[in-house]
């Protein structure tokens, strides 16, 4: 495995947080704080009697008893860690140590991080294009199944940038960015089955990645799937960690099999 740059973990750690953070937040706020060496993801205060949703703890470098001990303490209902190592594939030292303390692995990403330097050009038989307009916005939530971009953010210097592609009219694919402070948060990648193979998905990621770049950003961070792991390298991404998604033996086993964290496909 490379070398990582020091500090460059923590950077896309902070990245993946934010930019987590700003997605979960579109329906109420979701917000990270720190407990001991841990960051929290959790649900503000609520006026109504809504149940909050999970409570999210992400780790890196700290010990398994340290982060058990902490979240069973400070998480008042449901919750799940979100374990990030240094390494390529799952750590099988740090997933025995999670099963030892009753936790169950429900799923793992790669991390992967672009510098933004070389962006290679993509040939696509779809049209690459920012939503700027309330009825591209409206077209890509009924082609999606639900909202993408808030009204919020329909002007070019938006924190949150959000494409589609289309061939032939039809909106066969999606891909947001969130510029956060220390880089770019690549979010919910996602080309219809039908148009997979055409190189659909590459062609919104370089546009992606094109925009951050002339929009000031050095960094672009996101988490992949297996399959995508393997479609990143070709766009210049590189793995730096893998991030493990644990919950406590005791919540649902279908909580484990539905993380909130994986946007990406």
């Amino acid at each position: 495995m490379p070398r990582v740059a020091p500090g460059l973990l923590e950077t896309a750690i902070g990245v993946f947080i934010e930019g987590f953070c700003f997605t979960r937040s579109f329906t109420h706020p979701y917000s990270p704080t720190k407990i001991g060496p841990i960051h929290v993801l959790r649900d503000g205060p609520r006026k109504t009697k809504a149940p909050p949703r999970r409570d999210e703890w992400v780790a890196a470098q700290t010990a398994p008893a340290t982060v058990d001990q902490l979240a069973r303490k400070h998480s008042p209902g449901r919750f799940c860690l979100s374990i990030i190592t240094g390494d390529n594939s799952p750590n099988a030292e740090v997933c025995a140590a999670y099963k030892a303390l009753h936790y169950r692995l429900g799923a793992s990403e790669a991390l992967m991080v672009h510098p933004l330097t070389r962006i290679p050009r993509v040939s696509s038989p779809a049209t690459i294009r920012r939503v700027l307009t309330p009825t591209d916005a409206d077209r890509l939530a009924k082609a999606a199944g639900q909202c993408q971009i808030l009204p919020e953010h329909l002007h070019r210097d938006a924190p949150l940038r959000q494409y589609l592609a289309e061939i032939d009219g039809e909106i066969v694919g999606w891909v947001r960015s969130i510029c956060c402070a220390h880089g770019n948060w690549c979010s919910n990648l996602f080309v219809l089955p039908q148009h997979r193979r055409q190189r659909v998905g590459s062609a919104l990621l370089a546009h992606l990645l094109r925009d951050d770049r002339a929009h000031g950003a050095k960094l672009a961070v996101l988490t992949a799937s297996h399959a995508g792991a393997k479609l990143y390298p070709t766009l210049g991404y590189r793995q730096i960690g893998t991030l493990l998604l644990f919950t406590p033996q005791r919540q649902k086993a279908m909580e484990a099999s539905t993380p909130a964290f994986i946007e990406m496909s």
